[in-house]
């Protein structure tokens, strides 16, 4: 069910501007509301907060049908769901969650995770950003870049380094609200690919954060920037799923209808032996990643099997909608066959969430220690 609604959702309202919001990199404001309608803001928040009370793997089904069509929507989705909503309702007070998460797994506020730097990237240990305490408020002074929902974000939840020589348990997580004195918003970036995604850097000067704006305890923001992450990378590796299933059907598509040397293209070897790889690789994705959301509903430690659906899922995306633009041809470079925009949307779900080297590093490391 909530799978036929997400792919309705997106054949009927993604689909017909897809397209012109990619060229002129229109935040989709409009559509975010109906999304929310949906409840796709707040898939997997509890209901007593707002949210739909779905599992993860409805999660997934959702991102990959909204990313079959427009990716930029749906990292929207994806951020306010897995960063945000999530990092909330899992470890913040009661308070933080009746102020802001049931406004925020209703969409009538979206959310912005800020942890990337323009020095430290998502490495949350070298932190630049620092929140000195103050007493009853923090002094946030720093700067953060390539921040989806960075303009259009209502709440902003920004690690920084609270005590350097404590390192990693120096660290704090932090809300913060848009209009708050000395918190400005950079310009737009302007991107390859998700082109409709707001993405901007931020900048905090002397910005004063009440202390019950704190999530969890003293030090404990690096721990919630990991775990955080984890679930991101679900939403991310499920990004990638759908912009590669996305590229194979049209390709699919459109390997029955273009005909050269009198017969179908799909017909010659060539094609079909294309289309199969495509198909068998995007299946194991889907696998890598059903695994890693059914680890996350059932209690289990997800970080490695994250890491790998993450690894794996863009990896297959990057490969596919290339070679779906090369069974495309010509018409594979022209915009308004949307494949050569899959295509560049696609890598950058190699990039943010970690890198496929950070991925490595995580999977590495769990498989070291057995």
């Amino acid at each position: 069910m909530i799978r036929d609604a997400a792919r309705e959702f997106a054949q009927n309202e993604l689909l017909p501007g897809v397209i012109e919001r990619d060229e002129k990199q229109h935040f989709p404001d409009s559509l975010v509301k109906k999304m929310a309608n949906l409840g796709f803001m707040g898939i997997m928040v509890n209901p007593k907060y707002g949210g739909s009370g779905m599992d993860t793997i409805s999660y997934v089904l959702v991102m990959e049908e909204l990313s079959k069509v427009d990716a930029s929507a749906a990292v929207i989705v994806s951020v306010n769901n897995s960063l945000v909503c999530y990092g909330l309702e899992a470890f913040g007070s009661e308070y933080q969650k009746q102020k802001y998460l049931t406004k925020l797994a209703t969409g009538e506020l979206i959310g912005a995770f800020c942890l990337s730097e323009p020095e430290a990237g998502s490495d949350a240990t070298s932190q630049k950003t620092s929140a000195i305490d103050k007493g009853d408020y923090y002094l946030l002074n720093g700067t953060k870049n390539w921040i989806t929902n960075g303009g259009r974000a209502d709440v902003y939840l920004v690690i920084a380094q609270t005590d350097k020589e404590k390192g990693s348990h120096g660290i704090n997580a932090f809300i913060v609200e848009k209009g708050m004195k000395g918190f400005h918003v950079g310009p737009k970036e302007n991107k390859l690919g998700i082109r409709g995604s707001d993405t901007h850097t931020l900048q905090f000067n002397d910005v004063k954060v009440p202390k019950e704006n704190r999530i969890g305890d003293d030090g404990f923001g690096f721990k919630f920037a990991m775990k955080t992450l984890s679930g991101g990378r679900i939403g991310i590796a499920a990004q990638a799923l759908g912009i590669a299933q996305g590229a194979y059907e049209l390709a699919l598509k459109y390997s029955k209808e273009r005909k050269t040397f009198g017969t179908e293209i799909s017909n010659h070897q060539a094609i079909a032996f294309k289309l199969a790889d495509m198909h068998t690789e995007i299946s194991a994705a889907r696998h890598l990643v059903m695994k890693s959301a059914w680890d996350k509903d059932q209690g289990k430690n997800y970080d490695t099997s994250s890491a790998m659906a993450k690894l794996y899922a863009s990896k297959v995306a990057m490969k596919q909608t290339v070679e779906a633009v090369q069974i495309f041809g010509g018409n594979g470079f022209v915009k308004d066959y949307h494949v050569e925009r899959l295509m560049r949307d696609a890598k950058i779900t190699q990039i943010y969430e970690g890198t496929s080297e950070i991925q490595k590093i995580v999977i590495s490391r769990s498989i070291l220690k057995e």
